[in-house]
């Protein structure tokens, strides 16, 4: 008897070893015929069990046997896979297309290779870029008073402008050869982040001609020409750019735009040529209101052939000077109270020669591919990073002011809710720094990452707007009143902008993230696709090998799942033996999980998995909590594993790894089919939901981390506007967190009075005096907490205002949101028009200075 349950529980045991290996099919079917032989010699299962086996085993070998297997299986699943294969349009094959497989690649294959990425060199800056953080963004970061940009001037002052130009903020990406810097993308981030924790306008109004816009389309794409005529000019600041794309009846759906060039024969600077037909309308374009050249996305239509054969080309890229007539710009957007210049822009019967295609003519019809490969990139590194830079400010200031501000006798950040707020802002802080760290390290070692791109947007915007929300919750009133005192108001505002534009946040977690993940990461679907694509007997030997593949890829992932599971992963092999060891492991065995879950709803809904957005985007909450728990501990690795901040990777980690298990957990419960689910559900969760979310004590230990000054509080928030003046809060209250370290035993002196009865006054000035007058303070020690106090009262003082004087100011800061054009369409307009537009720009608006300036310099 114990001979008989031997074998029969060598043989799964046997068979799951060989799928969690991954071993092929061939070597599988040898050892399986191996150890069937040996049982047929010295088993007493008896003849049915033999038999059973024997057929089993029989089946096992026709399926290496491939003409079979073509022929009885695969054609047959063919046809069946073409039936239920999703129809896909020109524009979601080149959204697929763009950039990259990289790290997200092996997370979906369910055994990432962590030597991998452990062996990728560390992301760091040239002697050149480091000068220019610590120079030029330095100085313009002192030169900044947002309470002036967002409230007074609804804009940038002029000297601040012509700073931006000289310096080169604006031709960050632009190549040297041009004039311009050619930073990496880790020096545009860094920039950006130091520029989003002093002013969001200013680190979006530096962003957008570094991301995707002209510059950008010109680099890749441009004629030689084109190239030698607006890079210089761009680096220069002589042109300023914008990209219109959105039009105000499509927004997300950027393929359905409304805006035409038609191709036709018209005059240009005096002379009849060949050239498009321009009409466009379009919203929310950053920097259109004062921009000199203007890219712009429309479709391309030739009715009389005057270019080509073709009637219609699609979507194309084009550059227009806006000095053009029937270039409407001026008006402005005004964006939460952030006023970067954003506005709307208009073209009515706009000609341009066909040398204003980005490309030239043979390029038409690829704008689409050129905005997808770009912003494939781009996507990854503006916003991101200025939500890196605004989270590390919010965590920087808070942690110095729940040191500094008192209530009932302590500092607000002993209170244990004020800590486990603390304690979240600091981790999500960490997982936006090492997410953007890692992944824009691998961009600039030449990767084009599309799925990361879109989990660094979605996940970094979002965590940064929880910052901001935490950080309000901590300071309170300081942060509710708006002034020049207030430090926090300006980035809570502005957060919905990040989290809206480059792909509104609910469609890339519902349709991008997985939904590009499933076919551009995964090992074997995009091969069945191009197969069942395919005629003939090639498309159906490709498909059988890419189906073949996947069975053994989707066993294997089965059987890692179900191991790890039952073991918590403790076997599972790590780059270290540190205290970091175990998240490696949990990460591999979700990434197992993720891949089988993820398989068996492609499988059983096939293309109905497109349309259940919801059950797509659990998806892509594993995909994208394992894949920033990856970037943690590559971060982690990269600053040399200190072991002074494995509480906040522990909290990093565990956080991101329990959303992991809950997002399967969510899919689970979800699948339509209940027998589904509920053997999906063995695989995964075989001993039910074991991981548990950072404990309340880890959160504690992070709060007094970043209250107190310390290398674990410097390195997170590293790279902002940190330099101690009258005009930064950031560096006063750091300043102000030092001089508590240091004042923290005389304070006790005083505290230790005050209990044993000894002052008769109630408010702290008046205590000290009287410590100072009875020798319990001396002289010096006395007037350090004086100092100490009053540098307190004005870092948490906020500003109040005259009535009247508020209202003057409201008036002003809201008037560039009503302005007119700057430019009219066309010179037929009539007087009455232009009257009515002159007696709107009269009105009062602070903003029409600056926004008139272009315009002026263009001759208009």
């Amino acid at each position: 008897m114990l001979a008989t349950l031997f074998w029969f529980l060598l043989f799964p045991v046997v068979a799951v070893t060989l799928a969690y290996r991954r071993e092929s099919l061939k070597r599988s079917t040898l050892v399986m015929g191996g150890l069937l032989l040996a049982y047929t010699l010295f088993g007493d299962g008896g003849a049915f069990w033999l038999l059973l086996l024997w057929l089993l085993f029989l089946g096992l070998l026709l399926l290496n046997v491939e003409d079979f297997r073509r022929t009885a299986i695969s054609r047959r699943l063919l046809a069946f896979y073409r039936q239920i294969l999703p129809p896909m349009s020109a524009s979601e094959r080149e959204a697929l297309e763009a950039g990259t497989v990289w790290w997200e690649g092996d997370l979906f294959s369910g055994a990432p290779d962590w030597e991998k990425l452990y062996q990728m060199p560390a992301p760091h800056l040239s002697r050149e870029e480091q000068a220019f953080l610590d120079g030029p963004t330095e100085t313009l970061c002192r030169m900044l008073d947002d309470w002036q940009i967002t409230h007074e001037l609804a804009d940038m002052p002029p000297e601040v402008w012509a700073y931006i130009k000289q310096e080169k903020f604006f031709a960050m990406i632009i190549p040297k050869r041009y004039g311009g810097l050619e930073f990496s993308a880790l020096a545009q981030s860094c920039v950006l982040r130091k520029l989003a924790s002093r002013s969001l306008v200013v680190a979006s109004t530096v962003g957008v001609p570094n991301s995707l816009g002209p510059g950008e389309l010109l680099l890749h794409y441009g004629t030689e020409a084109q190239k030698e005529y607006y890079l210089p000019r761009l680096a220069a600041g002589d042109e300023i750019p914008c990209f219109a794309l959105t039009s105000p009846r499509v927004g997300s759906d950027a393929t359905a735009i409304t805006d035409t060039g038609v191709v036709c024969r018209g005059e240009y600077e005096g002379r009849e040529i060949i050239g498009i037909r321009l009409n466009w309308d379009k919203r929310y374009i950053t920097l259109a209101p004062i921009a000199t050249v203007l890219g712009l996305a429309f479709k391309l239509y030739d009715p009389d052939h005057l270019m080509g054969g073709r009637d219609a080309y699609g979507i194309t890229a084009g550059l227009v000077p806006t000095r053009l007539p029937g270039v409407t710009i001026g008006r402005r957007h005004f964006p939460l109270n952030i006023p970067f210049q954003n506005g709307p822009t208009q073209g009515r019967d706009v000609f341009v020669p066909l040398d204003a295609i980005i490309g030239g003519p043979e390029r038409a019809g690829e704008g689409w591919k050129m905005l997808v490969q770009q912003l494939s990139v781009g996507r990854g590194i503006t916003l991101p990073s200025n939500a890196v830079g605004s989270g590390k400010a919010a965590v920087y200031a808070s942690g110095a002011y729940a040191r500094i501000r008192r209530q009932f006798g302590l500092p607000v950040g002993k209170f244990h809710g004020v800590g486990e707020v603390l304690a979240r802002m600091a981790g999500r802080t960490y997982i936006m720094t090492a997410a953007a760290d890692v992944t824009i390290g691998a961009i600039d070692a030449g990767e084009k990452p599309a799925v990361p791109a879109a989990i660094l947007k979605y996940h970094n915007t979002e965590m940064g707007r929880a910052i901001a929300n935490d950080a309000m919750d901590v300071q309170g009133g300081k942060g509710i009143m708006l002034g020049p005192k207030n430090y926090l108001g300006r980035n809570y505002q502005g957060m919905p902008i990040a989290i809206t534009v480059e792909g509104a946040n609910i469609l890339t977690r519902g349709l991008i993230i997985f939904g590009q993940g499933a076919i551009r990461c995964h090992p074997y679907v995009r091969k069945e696709m191009e197969a069942a694509g395919a005629d003939g007997e090639a498309g159906l030997q490709a498909f059988d090998r890419a189906l073949f593949g996947h069975l053994g890829y989707a066993v294997g992932n089965a059987a890692r799942s179900l191991v790890m599971a039952l073991t918590q992963a403790r076997y599972v092999e790590a780059p270290t033996q540190d205290g970091t060891r175990r998240y490696y492991q949990h990460i591999s065995r979700y990434s197992a999980s993720f891949a089988l879950a993820a398989d068996v709803a492609m499988l059983t809904l096939g293309g109905a998995l497109k349309r259940k957005e919801l059950l797509s985007a659990r998806l892509g909450d594993v995909l994208s909590a394992i894949y920033l728990a990856s970037m943690v501990l590559k971060h982690h690795v990269n600053q040399g594993s200190p072991e002074e901040d494995l509480p906040i990777v522990e909290w990093a980690c565990r956080s991101l790894l329990y959303d992991a298990q809950e997002q399967l957990h969510g899919l689970l419960r979800n699948l339509p089919n209940r027998w589904v689910s509920t053997l999906l559900r063995l695989f995964v969760f075989p001993r039910g939901r074991t991981y548990s979310a950072p404990s309340d004590e880890l959160g504690l230990r992070i709060a007094e981390l970043i209250m107190k000054p310390c290398a674990s509080r410097e390195r997170l928030c590293e790279g902002i506007y940190q330099t101690v003046e009258p005009n930064n809060p950031l560096g006063l209250l750091q300043e102000a967190l030092e001089l508590a370290e240091s004042v923290k035993p005389l304070e006790r002196k005083v505290f230790n009075a005050r209990r044993d009865g000894l002052f008769e006054s109630e408010d702290t000035p008046s205590q000290i005096n009287e410590a100072e007058r009875k020798g319990i303070l001396t002289a010096d020690e006395a007037a350090q907490l004086r100092s100490f106090d009053a540098k307190v009262m004005a870092l948490i003082d906020v500003d109040d205002f005259a009535a009247a004087e508020l209202a003057v100011r409201k008036t002003a800061a809201t008037a560039g949101a009503a302005r007119a054009p700057v430019k009219k369409p066309l010179a037929k307009k009539k007087a009455g028009k232009k009257k009515a537009s002159k007696k709107r720009v009269v009105k009062k608006a602070v903003v029409t200075k600056r926004t008139t300036e272009p315009a002026e310099k263009q001759g208009d």
